[in-house]
């Protein structure tokens, strides 16, 4: 499911030289622009790896993810400068972690879609453990009807939208009782088509917005209020093995993983980031 926010580690190199970090102490972070215009807000010019306070109206999952990873790494004894560029991903840099042109991902994988991937990559420790990801259903504010869902029977008048690359995403929504599910590749595209009605509804994080508003330029979805969809799958990083510093990044990144897990530091920030929610006022559809 969001995939698109995705944002990637890879050297900073001249264009014609071939990635090896090895040669150098930056690596460049290309980010989605709303996201990293988020995480600079958060930031606010400040050392990221000093952060211990998260609550912030512009902590969300995939800024969170950004944070956690660069401290897990800096607990664990890789120490690289970043350097943050905007731009748009697709599922093709998956491609350029198996081959070694991206170090890591700077998003969090499904173990799903992660082991897809096999011997070519290494996978952290879980992020997100099994059972423990609850996602919104999000919809056009102007679509009225949407907002009666309050149980799993109410979908079969729905339609939704989600891709078979997200595997878990896609098994779930497969599983549910839909009038139509929709294939859209492109998370952007995933979200016009709800904004402009085409579709019913799409699964996107928790956040900490108190009034379940998703706003992106034009664009803007509504949280159903009262009810979640269980992603029943874990989240982890995803490592080159074919990059030069891979395994070194790996080890330092579980290492870091760990001592953040046993601090309960982990917990806190996707608390703050709004993402893990209370339960008792939700009524989970597929549960």
């Amino acid at each position: 499911m969001f995939r698109a926010f995705c944002c990637f580690l890879l050297l900073a190199l001249p264009a014609q030289a071939k990635p090896d970090s090895s040669s150098s102490n930056r690596v460049s972070v290309y980010i989605r622009d709303d996201v990293l215009e988020d995480y600079q807000q958060f930031i606010a010019g400040r050392d990221v790896l000093t952060i211990r306070s998260f609550k912030n109206v512009n902590m969300r999952r995939d800024v969170a993810d950004m944070v956690l990873l660069q401290q897990a790494l800096a607990i664990g004894g890789f120490h690289k400068n970043f350097q943050y560029l905007p731009g748009k991903f697709n599922f093709r840099n998956t491609k350029m972690l198996e081959t070694g042109d991206l170090l890591l991902s700077f998003d969090t994988y499904w173990l799903s879609d992660a082991q897809v991937l096999g011997p070519k990559v290494f996978i952290s420790e879980p992020v997100i453990r099994r059972g423990e990801y609850l996602a919104a259903l999000y919809t056009s504010p102007k679509n009225s009807r949407a907002f009666s869902i309050h149980q799993l029977q109410d979908l079969q008048n729905f339609t939704a939208v989600s891709t078979p690359k997200w595997l878990t995403d896609w098994r779930t929504m497969s599983a549910l009782p839909l009038k139509e599910l929709i294939r859209e590749d492109e998370w952007l595209s995933q979200a016009r088509m709800v904004h402009m009605q085409w579709v019913d509804f799409m699964l996107m994080p928790f956040s900490n917005q108190t009034n379940g508003t998703y706003q992106l330029e034009q664009l803007q979805l509504q949280q159903i209020p009262g009810i979640a969809m269980l992603l029943d799958d874990s989240r982890h990083f995803v490592v080159s093995r074919a990059h030069p510093d891979g395994k070194a990044a790996f080890d330092a990144l579980n290492r870091g993983l760990a001592k953040l897990r046993a601090e309960g530091r982990i917990e806190a920030l996707y608390k703050d980031a709004g993402f893990f929610v209370e339960t008792k006022n939700l009524i989970i559809l597929n549960k």
